[in-house]
């Protein structure tokens, strides 16, 4: 239970509930940002439960995990027939049918409602919830009784923004519009909240840009990495021409294109050069890529990994990559600095705040340029040691989950301050 000290600010263990409207372990970063902020909210004393709808968390033994069944249709073999009767009941199932149906992106919506009925019937239970990007509408009713953050990794405006960029013809371009109609619904509600946690200044900024707001709403931590995986092991031997990348989609925003093309302009002088990337091959403009160039044995797509196995890929990495367009943190650079590998990456979004002075950075979309940078790293295997050893160090001292969930305590502090002053 919450204790209260003279200047209101809080003290002692606060029970947090923590909402992910999804929160896969192992794909993309949201179950890896729920387990790692619910287990440091756990050391510093605080008491969580995690409200999720599938595909559900991996979460420390000692959380709570509320499961809120959805459609999940992205599941179903045919998501048009699997409405039930029972569906019909709740608009929040029947909302993300039609939504999906219709080739929109209905679930941080739906969620919110299921979110909402459930902090009706247990929002005593705790101190303040704490939102994981969902920022559906919900949101705004539920701090009428409950105190809420949220966490921003960046606005999805962004996505939208390069997808109708690198697609030309008119029903594709109509189609990616209704498929992020939810993003209209994100901003109005980050412009209402007073308490936004964001994990970089370029998320913040791009979310002022395309959000609006005011800067005194958001709050910038850096996430953090797991330093007992992905650490420099000496046991691991470091290969002499093996790029590494991770893609948890093939979109714009991802850049993979970028690279597949920069990788086609080494293969001529580097016979024995191989790219391994950390994701799925899917048809789209990546794979079209790849098939222009010929590159498909050279190429290798590694999916369903752990993060041990992850860890040693960036271990074995001549240089690791990172070409996209925009990042709100990037979490894949961070973890292989971590390793010590040296670390090439884009100008995009946070990745320059990531890397800083412990890695090469190159213009974002600029496939000549990020050849050159790869060409010089493999020629120069003394500078490869010297950036591989700053970007360890840099990771031990910057990528800290404990000091994200110290700020995040911060503002459940000022949250519930606010509320119970209002």
């Amino acid at each position: 239970m919450l204790q209260k000290n003279d200047n209101g600010s809080g003290s002692g263990s606060l029970r947090v509930l923590l909402a992910s409207y999804r929160s896969h372990p192992f794909v993309g970063g949201q179950g890896i940002y729920v387990r790692y902020l619910t287990k440091a909210l756990l050391d510093l004393g605080h008491q969580v439960d995690v409200v999720s709808g599938p595909p559900f968390p991996d979460l420390d033994p000692r959380a709570g995990l509320i499961k809120l069944p959805s459609l999940d249709l992205f599941a179903e073999e045919n998501p048009f027939s699997a409405i039930r009767w029972k569906h019909w009941r709740t608009w929040a199932d029947l909302s993300e049918w039609l939504s999906h149906n219709s080739g929109a992106f209905g679930e941080p919506y739906a969620f919110g409602r299921r979110l909402r009925r459930y902090v009706r019937e247990h929002g005593d239970k705790y101190d303040v919830l704490h939102d994981n990007q969902t920022l559906a509408r919900s949101l705004l009713k539920i701090r009428r009784t409950l105190p809420v953050i949220a966490t921003l990794h960046h606005p999805i405006s962004i996505d939208l923004r390069l997808a109708l960029q690198s697609e030309k013809r008119w029903w594709m371009r109509a189609l990616i519009r209704r498929w992020h109609r939810f993003v209209a619904m994100q901003a109005n509600t980050a412009r209402k909240l007073p308490h936004i946690l964001t994990v970089s200044e370029a998320s913040k900024q791009a979310a002022l840009q395309d959000f609006g707001g005011n800067a005194a709403q958001y709050h910038v931590a850096p996430n953090g990495v797991d330093l007992d995986i992905f650490r420099p092991d000496s046991e691991v031997k470091r290969q002499e021409n093996l790029l590494v990348a991770t893609a948890s989609a093939d979109t714009p925003l991802k850049g993979l294109p970028v690279l597949v093309d920069a990788f086609a302009r080494l293969v001529p002088d580097h016979p024995d050069l191989q790219l391994h990337i950390i994701g799925r091959l899917r048809d789209g403009p990546t794979k079209d890529a790849i098939e222009r160039a010929g590159l498909s044995k050279r190429i290798q797509f590694q999916t369903d990994l752990t993060q041990a196995d992850i860890a040693k890929l960036f271990q074995q990495a001549t240089i690791a990559i990172s070409a996209s367009l925009f990042e709100g943190f990037g979490l894949p650079a961070a973890e292989a600095m971590a390793c010590g590998a040296p670390v090439i990456t884009s100008d995009g979004g946070a990745l320059p705040e990531v890397v800083a002075d412990a890695g090469v950075v190159v213009p974002k979309g600029d496939d000549a340029a990020l050849a050159e940078a790869i060409s010089a790293l493999l020629g120069d295997p003394a500078r490869r040691k010297q950036l591989g050893l700053a970007a360890a160090k840099r990771a031990q001292i910057t990528f800290s989950w404990e000091r994200h969930a110290l700020q995040a305590v911060r503002l459940y502090h000022k949250a519930i301050h606010a509320h119970h002053t209002a």
